[in-house]
C-alpha cells in the first residue's frame, strides 16, 4: 500500500469514525456483554457472579421457557404466511390502473409507520370482549363474539389477526417488484391462452420471488422477536400464559424478576433460533428464487 493510499484510508476511517464508535458502543459491546452475562448470576444491582452454563441448563426445566417458545413459533407460523399473502394480494391489486390508486397505496402503507404502542391500544379496543368493534360487527350478524383477550382459545388468534396491520412495508416492496415485471411476458401468456391465475403463478410469483424471499426472511425475524403488541395487549401473557411470547418472557426475566443473566441466556438462544429459521428458509426457498439476468 502506497503512502497516498494509506493517507486516503486514514481519511476514510476518520470520516466514518462516528459510525464505527457508535457501532462498537451500541452494537458490539452489548452483544459481547450479553453473552458474558448469560454465564452469570446477575440481577443488575450487584456484580455478576460466574455460574457457567447453569442458566442454559435451567431452561430445560423451565415450563414457561418452552411455552413461550411454542407460542412464538405458532405465532410466526401463521402470521408470516398470512402477512405475505395479504401483502402480495394487495400489491397485485394496486399495480393495476384503478381509480384512486395513489390514495389506496398510501392508505395501506401508512398504518405500518404508526407507533406500535398506539397500534396495540387500537387493537385492544377492537378486540375488547365487552364493547369492542369486532364483537359489534359480529353482533350485527347475530354472532356472539368471544372474549378475544380473555379466552385462552382466542389469545393467539387475536395476536395473529392484529399482525395484518404491519403488512404495509412488505406491500410496498412487492409493488416495486411488480412494476419491474415486463408487460411483454403477460402479453405473450395471453396469446398462449393463459388465464389470470396461470399468469400469476407462472409469471408474477417467479418474477417477484427475490422480493418474496426478502419479505419472508424479514417476516420470520420480526415475528420471532415480536414484543410491543403482545406486551401492551397481554402483558401477563393472557389466560394461562397462552399468548406469552419469547421476547416478552425475556423482558419479564430481565426487569420483572431481576434475573438478567437468565434473560441474556434466553437472548442468545433467540439469536440461534433466528439463525436456524433463516437458514431453513434459505435452504427451502433459495433455489426457487429467480434473478433476472441469470
Amino acid at each position: 500500500m502506497t503512502t497516498a493510499q494509506r493517507r486516503q484510508l486514514g481519511k476514510g476511517l476518520l470520516f466514518i469514525s462516528p459510525w464505527l464508535i457508535g457501532f462498537a458502543v451500541f452494537g458490539i459491546y452489548p452483544i459481547v456483554m450479553a453473552v458474558y452475562y448469560s454465564f452469570c448470576d446477575y440481577d443488575v444491582l450487584r456484580e455478576p457472579v460466574w455460574v457457567g452454563p447453569l442458566n442454559y441448563q435451567d431452561m430445560w426445566t423451565d415450563d414457561l421457557f418452552w411455552k413461550s417458545l411454542k407460542n412464538t413459533l405458532i405465532y410466526a407460523a401463521f402470521s408470516v404466511p398470512l402477512g405475505l399473502l395479504l401483502a402480495l394480494t394487495i400489491a397485485v391489486m394496486l399495480n393495476r390502473p384503478i381509480p384512486g390508486r395513489s390514495f389506496f397505496r398510501t392508505f395501506y402503507y401508512v398504518p405500518s409507520i404508526v407507533p406500535l404502542v398506539a397500534v396495540a391500544m387500537v387493537w385492544m379496543w377492537v378486540f375488547n370482549g365487552e364493547s369492542g368493534l369486532m364483537n359489534y360487527f359480529l353482533s350485527l350478524l347475530g354472532i356472539e363474539g368471544p372474549q378475544w383477550l380473555g379466552d385462552e382459545a382466542w389469545t393467539k388468534p387475536t395476536l395473529i389477526l392484529s399482525s395484518i396491520w404491519q403488512i404495509g412495508g412488505a406491500m410496498v416492496l412487492f409493488l416495486a417488484g411488480l412494476q419491474d415485471v415486463p408487460r411483454s411476458l403477460y402479453e405473450s401468456a395471453e396469446i398462449d391462452g393463459a388465464g389470470p391465475m396461470r399468469q400469476f403463478w407462472n409469471i408474477t410469483v417467479p418474477m417477484v420471488s427475490p422480493v418474496l424471499y426478502f419479505n419472508l426472511i424479514m417476516g420470520i425475524i420480526g415475528s420471532v422477536q415480536e414484543f410491543v403488541k403482545p406486551f401492551v395487549m397481554l402483558p401477563d401473557g393472557g389466560e394461562n400464559r397462552s399468548a406469552l411470547l419469547f421476547a416478552v418472557y425475556i423482558y419479564q426475566n430481565a426487569f420483572d424478576y431481576s434475573n438478567m443473566g437468565y434473560a441474556c441466556a434466553m437472548a442468545v438462544v433467540l439469536f440461534f433460533i433466528v439463525l436456524l429459521l433463516t437458514w431453513l428458509a434459505t435452504r427451502a426457498m433459495g433455489r426457487h428464487v429467480y434473478y433476472a439476468g441469470e
